[in-house]
């Protein structure tokens, strides 16, 4: 007589199918089941954060759309990993992980209340410079009552909760089902599917930008438009010492470089030089070089009286603050052999041949809410010893608008040294345009576009653009007038240039396109460049200035300046270069200027 198995097979499939369905269902919603509060606890926690971080933040942006998702598969593949751990560890190893992930939490959200700032780079190096007793200082002067009633409340009383759980007897918790266990399991598993097809792109995104080999492509990696959203405090802080390990390479290269670097020699050519680095300066919205509205009228008199020459075809190597910098202070030049870092950097160099070397910066200063482009423009000049080798005299707080950089320059200006270089960096059309002027400078607004084919907004911002590019003309006069009775020469140049609706395209800022276009050359690697001498310079250097206006109009890279002012010095050094001397008579007018390393300026100009 056949067993009911042999009579009817198929249901003996279908119950030995369903049996291992079930099985598969519970074993994939195991790692949850098996660490139920961590997984729930710290996911309340994570969503917090990408909550509260925003909701008190005054013009912050959304809070990341994507963070449930993200948050229940980046919280499950932790509990997997923890089921990897024998159980009796586990409750310890899992205790300890919490303790973590909430410290690294509360620390991040800490700073978010009192800096307006998560976890940044600069943050942590400021962190791990701080001795004890300045930590005991800090906690005492910013640890209150207003802290816990702060978003910081929220987060805690989490953490608080997840303890009262952890030590609440277990034969109180309720117990059985099971027989949910499989629908659970097939609900985990949609969710996982679910999780990980809507968040791939930025956890590769997340691989890019943590694969970097330093930190200047790390930068460049967080200008793309699907950059990687470091959404949760642990992610900031993985991103904060792999930034800071990034940064520390090449500080170790720069410190061999400027250790091993022999003296220099000057004849002290020029006693006085002065050397203004703008920001986000487009040349086609200075009057000086035929813009319309009147944003230079002084430059322009200058220009006129013969006090100031205008250069005609200077390109920035990048679109980028600190890219730039890095490559204006070192001595290196586009086309060079290694890296920026492997070569001394020039305000060092003016140091060692006696001059005075002073820099005023209205931006690089360590601060705890800079961004990583702060960061990385700025993490050299901040370096104890390199800043020690390289300036003199140096300013340490920054100014909501430039004006402040004019009391500094008072303040700080040695009268008494006979040689000097004087390095002034300033905020300049940066964006937010309409925060770089007072609004008692305002002067344009967007009934002078009435013949502009752009939207009411977009003539606004042009105005507060055109508006900023007038206050960095009288900030720049400012500084000409304090060298006016001295034998000063003074170079002018901004970092790069900027976006500003050019031919009416609604666009502004910086695109940071690695295709660069004839129209991105145009708008924002092409830049104003001047030079202006005081009234007893040119009585006595009648052969510079011969050499200025001859030199007017030819063709320019901003990677080289350094080698202009070194011959405005008449530093003699093995790393002067004639040729690379835009005053020299052996200057190298053919040279490629090569943007970002990759586009040739002048084969695209005449294509």
């Amino acid at each position: 007589m056949p067993t009911p198995t042999t009579a009817n097979p198929l249901r003996h499939l279908a119950s030995a199918f369903w049996k291992r369905a079930r099985q598969t269902a519970e074993w994939v919603f195991a790692p949850i089941r098996l660490n139920a509060a961590f997984f729930v606890f710290l996911f309340v926690a994570g969503y917090l954060c990408t909550q509260l971080e925003v909701l008190h933040h005054k013009g912050a942006k959304p809070p990341y759309e994507l963070a449930i998702p993200e948050l229940c598969l980046d919280l499950y593949l932790l509990c997997t990993l923890l089921l990897l751990i024998p159980r009796r560890a586990r409750r310890y190893v899992r205790a300890l992980l919490a303790a973590v992930l909430y410290a690294v939490t509360i620390v991040d959200v800490f700073c978010f209340v009192k800096f307006k700032s998560t976890l940044t780079p600069t943050m942590l190096l400021l962190v791990g410079e701080t001795n004890g007793n300045e930590a005991g200082e800090f906690l005492r002067s910013y640890i209150g009552w207003d802290v816990v009633a702060s978003p910081l409340g929220w987060v805690l009383l989490v953490v608080l909760a997840h303890l009262l759980w952890a030590f609440v007897p277990k034969r109180l918790l309720p117990t059985g089902g099971r027989p949910l266990r499989p629908l659970l399991g097939l609900a985990t598993l949609a969710m996982l599917v679910w999780s990980a097809l809507t968040v791939w792109p930025n956890k590769q995104a997340i691989h890019r930008l943590m694969t970097k080999e330093n930190i200047g492509e790390v930068e460049h990696e967080l200008t793309r438009k699907d950059k990687a959203e470091l959404y949760v405090p642990p992610y900031r802080l993985a991103f904060s010492i792999y930034a800071n390990r990034l940064a520390a390479r090449q500080l170790d290269r720069l410190l061999s470089v400027s250790r091993e670097m022999p003296p220099a020699k000057s004849s002290f050519r020029s006693p006085n030089i002065v050397f203004i680095i703008g920001e986000s300066y487009n040349r086609h919205h200075s009057q000086l070089y035929g813009y319309a509205k009147p944003t230079t009228p002084r430059q322009q008199e200058r220009a006129g009286r013969g006090e100031l020459t205008a250069f005609t075809d200077v390109v920035a190597p990048w679109n980028l603050t600190s890219f730039v910098f890095k490559h204006v202070l070192s001595l290196y030049a586009v086309g060079d052999s290694a890296e920026w870092c492997d070569y001394p950097l020039f305000p060092q160099l003016f140091r060692s041949a006696g001059y005075r070397v002073t820099f005023i910066t209205n931006q690089f200063l360590p601060k705890a809410y800079e961004a990583v482009y702060d960061f990385s423009g700025g993490f050299f000049l901040n370096h104890p010893e390199l800043s020690a080798a390289m300036f003199d005299i140096r300013n340490e707080r920054l100014y909501r608008y430039d004006s402040g950089v004019l009391k500094e320059l008072d303040n700080r200006r040695d009268t008494l040294s006979r040689h000097q270089l004087t390095i002034v960096h300033l905020m300049g059309q940066h964006v937010n345009y309409k925060e770089r002027y007072p609004k008692t400078r305002r002067h344009l607004t967007a009934d002078d576009y009435a013949d502009r084919k752009l939207t009411k907004k977009d003539k606004m911002i042009l105005a507060d653009y055109d508006n900023a590019v007038l206050y960095n003309d009288s900030i720049v006069d400012q500084i000409l007038h304090r060298y006016e009775h001295e034998e000063a020469i003074v170079v002018y140049m901004p970092d790069h240039g900027e976006e500003c609706f050019g031919n009416d395209m609604h666009v502004y800022g910086r695109l940071h396109s690695a295709d660069i276009t004839r129209r991105l050359a145009h708008e924002e690697f092409e830049i104003p460049f001047w030079i202006w001498c005081s009234d007893s310079y040119r009585e006595r250097h009648p052969d510079i200035i011969a050499a200025i206006r001859a030199a007017k109009d030819r063709p320019l890279m901003t990677d080289n300046v350094a080698q202009l002012l070194m011959g405005l010095a008449g530093i003699k050094s093995r790393y002067y270069r004639p040729d690379y001397d835009l005053l020299s008579p052996q200057y190298n007018v053919h040279r490629p200027r090569i943007l970002k390393h990759a586009t040739d300026y002048d084969r695209l100009r005449k294509e």
